[in-house]
């Protein structure tokens, strides 16, 4: 039994941290019931997309879940979507969304239906205005410090702070529901995905930096910041990156470089102490400058052995391709990984829940559903539709049914 079975979520949502929370959830074994307009949701053809149109961003976020298709600008849609949000049951009750809907779907009118309802809630900003990664990213300032001195901004193709969100949600709404079992009391629980970001950039210390020690951080390229790591070209045109944070990782980078008597001679001649991370950070461009001929003499397949024997923390650069083509840790070897017969998109790799609990077996990824597949099913367990009345449902178009 997988840790939170049982457990229904019902998730109304688009895009990244939303959809990436419920497909956690449902990884770990929720009933998470995601319900989009009868065409599908704001994200339904989010690329990257199939020859065919097919989402594969949308099946990638969906896991796992059960869909319902609703028309949520009529009167009986409504009743189905907030019936299903405050359904009875010690294991109910739980709503997960960043949908902006005022009125029938916000807390205080699904309250009225269910005291003890959890909705956790993300917004943009605090004050609710609109946000994404995308919007969030430069305001807060990391593209300005990331890439090369000179380079205009870079914004990062990750969508980090979506991602750190989706799990934030999920941390959130487990932890609400935890209160509840113990309190009796549902809540709302909001969350902004601006906050999310500026409490990272307290987190890691750069507020401080500013705030404390008047430092705009500099772009520095492939640099470590405060430490030693740097990308060095091989002769084979292969790049790596090669990291020496800790005392013992600069040790066994020093030892198979065969540097430590260039490094004591650096290391005078600039008056610092490379055994000091804050040195080496000072001393990085001849330090890169003494090491950067043993790696263009070299080539990958003599670097990437030698490294891997010493332990070093180090990495080749790779496009997504070539990680997908070469990298065993993104295929079925990795035993996260299986191969999915997607509806509509076909057999491909997909990874499932990078947990390996201790107390279940790991399972398989389920696909995600085709919009609508489960709207029969769902009105008739969780709501106690009799077949009739879902089939007069349907044929009003109210709801759509695979």
């Amino acid at each position: 039994m997988k840790p939170l079975a049982g457990l229904r979520v019902v998730e109304g949502s688009a895009f990244v941290a939303v959809p990436f929370a419920g497909m956690t959830l449902a990884e770990m074994g929720a009933d998470v019931i995601r319900f989009d307009r009868l065409k599908g949701g704001l994200d339904a053809k989010r690329w990257p997309v199939t020859a065919s149109g097919e989402s594969l961003f949308w099946a990638g976020l969906n896991k796992g879940k059960r869909s319902v298709a609703v028309d949520l600008s009529r009167p009986e849609g409504r009743e189905i979507v907030t019936a299903l949000i405050t359904a009875p049951g010690p294991d109910a009750g739980l709503f997960l969304t960043n949908l902006r809907v005022r009125g029938w779907m916000d807390y205080p009118a699904l309250v009225t239906q269910r005291p003890d309802l959890i909705m956790v809630s993300l917004t943009g900003t605090r004050r609710g205005e609109p946000a994404v990664d995308y919007t969030v990213n430069p305001g807060i300032g990391f593209p300005m410090a990331t890439g090369s001195p000179g380079s205009e901004p870079v914004a990062h193709v990750l969508p980090a702070f979506d991602c750190i969100a989706g799990q934030m949600l999920v941390g959130t709404l487990l932890a609400a529901e935890r209160m509840r079992l113990r309190s009796g009391r549902g809540q709302l629980a909001e969350l902004a995905l601006k906050d999310v970001a500026a409490a990272l950039l307290g987190h890691l210390g750069i507020i401080g930096e500013v705030a404390v020690n008047g430092v705009d951080r500099p772009k520095v390229g492939n640099a470590l910041y405060g430490a030693y790591g740097q990308d060095f070209l091989l002769a084979c045109g292969r790049r790596v990156m090669v990291v020496g944070l800790t005392d013992r990782q600069w040790r066994e980078l020093v030892r198979v470089l065969d540097m430590a008597a260039p490094l004591a001679e650096l290391a005078a001649r600039l008056g610092l102490d490379f055994a000091r991370e804050g040195d080496r950070w000072h001393g990085r461009e001849a330090i890169t400058a003494l090491f950067a001929p043993w790696f263009a003499a070299r080539r990958l397949e003599e670097v990437g052995p030698l490294f891997d024997a010493a332990g070093l923390t180090w990495s080749v650069f790779r496009s997504f391709a070539e990680a997908v083509h070469e990298d065993p840790d993104l295929s079925p070897d990795n035993p996260m990984f299986s191969i999915l017969d997607q509806p509509g998109i076909g057999p491909y790799p997909v990874p499932g829940s990078p947990v390996n609990w201790g107390a279940c077996p790991r399972t398989p990824p389920a696909p995600a559903p085709v919009l609508g597949k489960h709207t029969e099913a769902v009105l008739a367990d969780v709501l106690g539709m009799t077949t009739g009345q879902i089939g007069r449902l349907v044929a009003a178009g109210v709801v759509a049914a695979v």
